[in-house]
């Protein structure tokens, strides 16, 4: 008997949503989100719109609750998607909040689901921008952000909030090691011939970026996507776009990567009109 398909989506968002509209016709469709009402209410619309999604409780940030939703996801057929939209901003959370959903959680969830996912499955987790602004690590940084332990990660000497600026950088250093964690983690999920691969969107409107925008960094991020190449912030359904190739069989040559969303700002931010020079 051949065992249904299954998804596990973190983060009841909209590009969460999005990336389930596109991929997810015929599966069954696991959506974990820390607030059960958040869940509920995106599941509410796909259902309507004929999917099959069950909300879910989840915690990215503790691994308890993450194994719980990869075991009911396995109890009901294999897991061949994964999608990770769950985090926070930094206009959201302080220093310790951030380094423990965006930084712990999701390599908490890469290496759970990774050791679930089926042969020939996909993954794909929202990364962001913003570690692409950071000032270089070192290399020894850079591979401890990739491979210490999971239970290690958050005491990592440069992880600790006395060496954190604020929130903004708090949450540089977590898309860092995202990136660098979708590196190393791809080799695990590879062992079951399963792929695992980063976005990093850039402005994308949602109610996340709405926080920023009436947040202190507001006239920011306003300005960054005035001044990017493409001259506006995206939708949720460009980056679905992006993951719709990731995680299909046209992607299938590609693992280990993180593609950057961004109308070209960050571009911008180190060539064009938004250099910090230029700026002062």
């Amino acid at each position: 008997m051949i065992k249904p398909k299954v998804a596990i989506i973190l983060g009841a968002g909209q590009i969460s949503m999005a990336i389930a509209r596109r991929v997810g016709r015929g599966m069954k469709i696991f959506l974990g989100d820390k607030r059960l009402d958040n869940a509920n209410a995106i599941a509410a619309t796909m259902t309507n719109a004929g999917f099959d999604v069950a909300p879910c409780q989840t915690d990215i940030s503790s691994r308890e609750s993450i194994e719980e939703i990869v075991a009911r996801a396995r109890e009901c057929g294999e897991i061949t998607q994964f999608v990770n939209g769950a985090g926070v901003s930094p206009s959201q959370a302080p220093i310790e909040t951030i380094l423990k959903v965006d930084l712990y959680g999701t390599a908490l969830a890469l290496e759970i689901v990774g050791d679930a996912i089926a042969q020939g499955g996909a993954g794909v987790t929202i990364s962001s921008q913003s570690g692409w602004r950071m000032p270089q690590l070192t290399p020894e940084q850079d591979r401890a952000l990739a491979t210490t332990p999971t239970e290690e990660l958050l005491d990592l000497d440069f992880l600790q909030p006395a060496q954190i600026r604020d929130t903004l950088h708090a949450y540089q250093l977590a898309k860092r090691c995202n990136e660098k964690r979708v590196m190393a983690e791809c080799i695990h999920w590879s062992k079951r011939g399963a792929r695992l691969n980063a976005i990093a969107p850039g402005i994308i409107v949602t109610p996340l970026a709405i926080d920023e925008f009436n947040g202190p960094r507001g006239d920011f991020y306003k300005n960054m996507f005035a001044k990017c190449p493409a001259g506006r912030p995206g939708v949720a359904d460009e980056v679905a776009d992006v993951a719709e190739l990731l995680l299909g069989e046209r992607g299938a040559f590609i693992t280990g990567s993180t593609f950057l969303i961004d109308g070209g700002a960050t571009a911008s931010y180190f060539y064009g009109p938004l250099q910090p020079n230029l700026n002062q």
